[in-house]
Order: structure tokens, then C-alpha cells, then sequence
């Protein structure tokens, strides 16, 4: 299951990292972003290895787009969830450009103000 979420990026937490009981190293970063919905909520991703390289380049307030996967696991009788992330886009970078300023329209040759009725119509 694949899913995404926009919102504002509001804290990088720094590198965390260690060795597995196997001996395996292990490097895990977090981030936090507050989504733009009606009722806002704060929702912590976290990024597993090389995966940390997708932050480069990003800073707080960016607005992003974060696809993720939700995964839960059972350790001694209690449950614990992970959001990880897998993309990040930055929507600034998406957005389309504004369109051209035109200035003001010019008004048009004819004056309306004459009181001849303008039979110009097909109809």
C-alpha cells in the first residue's frame, strides 16, 4: 500500500544510527511535516539508509509532497508502526508558472456612448 500526503516541512531530526544485534549498521532520519487539511496534524516520516539523501536539498518551510508506506510490527505483546518514506518532491518546484501580466485591456475604438443602436448583430 502506497500513499501521499502534502504539507509543510516543519523539522529535519538528525541521523540516528547503530548495529543490529546480527552486527548489521543501521541508519534511520526522521522528518516531521504539518499538513495543510482543514484541522492541520504533524505527522513524523522516517527514512532507513541511503534513503536520508532525499532531504538534500530540502529546508524547513518547503512544502513537499511525501509518498509513503504505513507498516506495523508485534514485539513482546505490543504493536509499533512506522510511516517510512520512499519520496519526497518538493511542490514548489511542480507548481505551473503564474500567467503572463497583460496589463490593463484597451478599450475598444468604437464609442458605445453615441445613441445609434448598433446594428452590427445577425440576429
Amino acid at each position: 500500500m502506497s500513499l501521499e500526503v502534502k504539507g509543510v516541512l516543519e523539522q529535519i531530526l538528525p541521523i540516528q544510527s547503530g548495529t543490529s544485534k546480527a552486527g548489521k549498521e543501521w541508519s534511520k532520519q526522521e522528518f516531521v511535516i504539518e499538513t495543510e487539511d482543514q484541522f492541520p496534524k504533524k505527522i513524523c516520516f522516517t527514512l532507513f539508509g541511503d534513503k536520508s539523501s532525499l532531504l538534500d536539498g530540502f529546508q524547513q518551510g518547503d512544502t513537499v509532497n511525501v509518498a509513503f508506506n504505513v507498516e506495523s510490527r508485534e514485539f513482546n505483546g505490543r504493536w509499533f508502526h512506522n510511516i517510512n518514506a520512499w519520496k519526497i518532491t518538493n511542490e514548489a518546484a511542480g507548481q505551473t508558472p503564474a500567467a503572463p501580466d497583460f496589463g490593463e485591456i484597451p478599450p475598444p475604438n468604437e464609442d458605445l456612448s453615441s445613441s445609434e443602436p448598433n446594428n452590427d448583430l445577425p440576429f
